[in-house]
């Protein structure tokens, strides 16, 4: 069989005991790591067709996958204007003043990325943007991605004049004492009425622009991603890449079951299970317990400062619980969104009693979990459930004195125990990292780095949110290599560099694990391989 590639003068790390393999060079065929040895020794495997790569001493990790991404929605929601470096109303009151001075008459303005911290005190509300947005549709997408602020055109435009009713428990108009909106839209459901009048790009800018995110993730070292969401036509695009060879990261995707999903969906969504293509696989069912905290929609035991986060997103969570009966039954494994301490014990409870009437089953996951009580620490062991965690919203979006918004709701006692990371492994918990982009970026060195320092991005010298929590970082590249392995039932052929693995893999300049948290996110990649072909390569190799 043909050797196409091999890499020579390498470093190769075990990400499980984190330490250097004895082998300098491997082989490659037919996606596979065929052979593992010294240079010489690999060098017998090359022929004419073969791509040989001297790694000058570079350190290779098995291929680094995001736990939790969105990157069709989010390919389409980062092509507006960033807000995310906004630090308060007047920052983001100058930003869309020079977006608008460059809008075309009657064209919509669409923002992503505004942090609710902007607003200090005040509401989270349109008004502080009312003489800039005067007259212009515009869309402002909240760093959650579950809430949206809309101009006072944009809502004009989509006949939105007051409250609605809707069947996520959640969504909401937000209203004032007189009725009248705000432009905060909560959830999917809200967020939606004006969406749907606003222009929608054509579907090949939209092909062209997950593929362009596709690669610069390739580019960042990644190679796979769990992704947590098929809606629209995601399938398909993720179909027409992969079949014109344009894919460049293995895919694992989760269809949404939304309330109101009846039998006949839940069916759909089961016999879904396995569609896909050479790269990308239909594996598992995404469903939300609750929101957020930030806009106050998540599922808390006890309400938050402003009274606010008192359910689920199900207006009846035991339908909720049905339906993971049914899934688990079948095999299908659950990757649940539960952010508030009552939704993460919902799924807890869930997921035990699937258990009691069907067996062990599939691997099921719980995404978030920003603060749990200790009670729930040591289920998540017990019951064989994933903890999926993104360290850098913690990191990005709250603040170590807790004035931040997230911490202000929650109060001291649960924002002490934000992120739990450290007190979930430790208690035997399989935590699996990504980013949950487009919610904080996706370069996986950054993610390793917050779970390491958990600092914000933008100043590292400010104090760590819950130092306590911090993952080693050993434990930290686990989360992104052997761990998402396992998460995904793939722990045989995916996550280690051994013969028979799947060769993807991930070349940096130098040792993670040694390199400081403060430099770890630019530390170069310098060689990225999905499948044994190479997605990204520097110009030094």
């Amino acid at each position: 069989m043909p050797t196409p590639l091999v890499l020579l003068s390498a470093r190769l790390l075990d990400p499980v005991t984190g330490a250097f393999l004895p082998h300098t060079a491997l082989a490659v065929s037919g996606g596979r790591i065929t052979a593992l040895g010294d240079d010489q020794g690999i060098r017998a495997h090359v022929d004419a067709s073969t791509t040989v790569i001297d790694l000058k001493g570079a350190v290779v990790t098995p291929g680094l996958v995001d736990g939790h991404l969105h990157p069709v929605s989010g390919a389409e929601l980062t092509g507006g204007l960033d807000l995310s470096g906004c630090a308060d109303v007047e920052d983001v009151r100058a930003a869309l003043a020079a977006e608008v001075r460059n809008l075309a008459p009657g064209a919509w303005l669409h923002g992503w990325g505004l942090d609710p911290n902007v607003f200090g005190d005040r509401p989270v509300g349109i008004a502080p943007f009312d003489s800039v947005l005067d007259g212009v549709p515009a869309l402002l997408l909240l760093f959650d991605a579950h809430s949206m602020l809309a101009s006072r055109r944009a809502l004009e435009l989509a006949g939105v004049d007051g409250p609605r009713t809707f069947g996520q428990a959640s969504a909401e108009v937000v209203c004032d004492e007189r009725g009248r909106p705000t432009g905060l839209l909560q959830e999917d459901a809200a967020c939606e009425l004006v969406e749907r009048v606003a222009p929608q790009p054509t579907r090949e800018e939209r092909r062209d622009r997950l593929a362009a995110a596709l690669r610069a993730m390739a580019a960042s070292g990644l190679t796979g991603g769990h992704v947590m969401d098929a809606n629209g036509d995601s399938l398909a695009l993720f179909s027409e890449l992969d079949a014109a060879g344009e894919l460049a990261l293995r895919l694992r995707v989760a269809p949404w079951c939304q309330p109101g999903t009846d039998a006949e969906g839940v069916r759909a969504l089961i016999e879904q299970q396995g569609a896909g293509g050479a790269l990308w696989r239909t594996d598992g069912v995404k469903i939300f317990m609750d929101g957020t905290i930030d806009n106050g929609t998540a599922w808390l035991e006890r309400p938050d400062c402003h009274g606010e986060s008192t359910h689920a997103f199900w207006p009846d969570p035991e339908v909720y619980t049905r339906i993971v009966g049914e899934l688990h039954r079948a095999g299908v494994p659950t990757a649940t969104h539960a952010i508030g301490d009552a939704a993460v014990r919902h799924v807890l409870d869930a997921v035990e009693k699937a258990q009691a009437a069907g067996g062990r089953g599939p691997r099921h996951r719980v995404e978030h979990i920003e603060t749990v009580p200790d009670d729930t620490l040591g289920r998540f062991a017990a019951l064989g459930v994933i903890a999926s965690m993104q360290p850098t919203h913690c990191c990005d979006f709250t603040r170590a004195d807790h004035t931040d918004n997230w911490s202000r709701r929650l109060g001291e006692e649960r924002a002490s125990r934000a992120w739990r990371c450290r007190d979930l492994r430790d208690s035997g918990a399989t935590v699996v990292l990504g980013s949950d982009w487009p919610i904080a970026p996706y370069p996986p060195l950054g993610v390793m780095a917050g779970a390491r320092h958990r600092r914000p991005s933008r100043d590292l010298t400010q104090d760590p949110h819950g130092p306590e929590q911090a993952l080693t970082p050993l434990e930290a590249l686990q989360g992104l290599t052997v761990n998402a392995a396992y998460a995904a039932g793939k722990e045989h052929e995916a996550g280690r560099i051994a013969v028979g693995h799947r060769a993807d893999l991930t070349v940096l300049a130098d040792n993670p694990l040694t390199t400081a948290d403060t430099v770890l996110p630019d530390l170069p990649v310098l060689l990225t391989v999905l499948d044994g072909r190479p997605t990204h390569r520097d110009a030094s190799l």
